[in-house]
């Protein structure tokens, strides 16, 4: 895997500090040309979007030993073990309040999102129902979503009201184990059973294999990096081999992002995504023999 270079601002750490809000710089596309242009658009009048989707659909037209992807990142909306590991501070949260379930006020054992984590996922659906049909900003074709509660949610709140979607044709995205939290002695690594997750989301659809309980989480095992980098590739390899799609959905955790991004070679792979917050990558695939 590669991540082609100059389409995106998040490309450059020096953002780092203070990532910009996708939602007020429309995923940071640059403003570049393409070698596509002088067919599609040689006056230069079309938007930057369209003028990117074309050259997005050349690139996987030219070969047939790569293919390149298109990736909107996605973090989950805040929850309430955010609120509850800055409340009582890194050491109290991992040497003991993590491994509780809540604390009689809140609960984050498989903890939901916050109201203001909801708040920053309503920002996701305005921009997705106005911004993005006016910049004409690709629709994903494929989407897929982490199997803890914050997850489901965020992409239902984000994605299920589109227009896009009728009677006939629901949001129906993947639930992925893989794109789960990270495996550690936090509750809230632990996730619901699949009839839950089925009654609270009867639209989606599980990966075949998918258990009804959480066989992988033990309240001991703390999964290593290179474990969890594991796991983004195996991700990653799943829908390049087996999802045509140009444009994809990924409902995820922050902790899965900077793994996935070192994987596919991001110059950036340290970048710092917040609660309600998404990143957009091209990732390019070879195909090895």
């Amino acid at each position: 895997y590669s991540t082609p270079l100059g389409f995106f601002l998040q490309e450059d750490s020096s953002i780092n500090p203070s990532p910009p809000d996708y939602t007020k710089v429309s995923y940071g596309l640059l403003n570049r040309s393409y070698p596509t242009d002088q067919k599609y658009d040689p006056s230069l009048t079309k938007p930057l979007w369209p003028r990117f989707t074309n050259y997005l659909t050349a690139l996987n037209s030219n070969t047939t030993d790569i293919k390149y992807k298109l990736l909107y990142l996605a973090r989950h909306g805040e929850a309430y073990h955010n609120v509850a590991q800055s409340y009582y501070g890194t050491k109290c949260w991992d040497c003991y309040w993590s491994r509780q379930s809540g604390n009689g006020t809140a609960t984050w054992l498989d903890a939901e999102m916050t109201p203001r984590g909801v708040t920053q996922i309503l920002a996701s659906n305005i921009f997705w129902r106005d911004v993005a049909l006016a910049e004409e900003i690709p629709f994903p074709q494929s989407f897929y979503v982490g199997p803890m509660a914050r997850t489901l949610a965020t992409a239902n709140l984000t994605f299920a009201s589109h227009p896009a979607w009728n009677d006939s044709r629901r949001f129906a995205p993947s639930v992925k184990e893989s794109l789960r939290e990270t495996i550690n002695q936090c509750t809230c690594a632990w996730r619901h059973s699949r009839s839950w997750i089925a009654e609270r989301f009867p639209d989606y659809q599980f990966e075949e294999g998918f258990s009804e309980v959480d066989e992988l989480f033990t309240g001991e095992t703390i999964e290593s990096a290179s474990a969890q980098a594991l796991r983004m590739k195996g991700f990653l390899d799943d829908i390049f081999e087996n999802d045509g799609s140009l444009v994809v959905s990924v409902t995820m955790h922050g902790v899965n992002l900077n793994p996935l991004l070192s994987v596919v070679g991001h110059p950036n792979s340290m970048f710092t995504i917040t609660t309600g917050q998404a990143v957009a990558v091209l990732v390019r695939a070879k195909r090895e023999e």
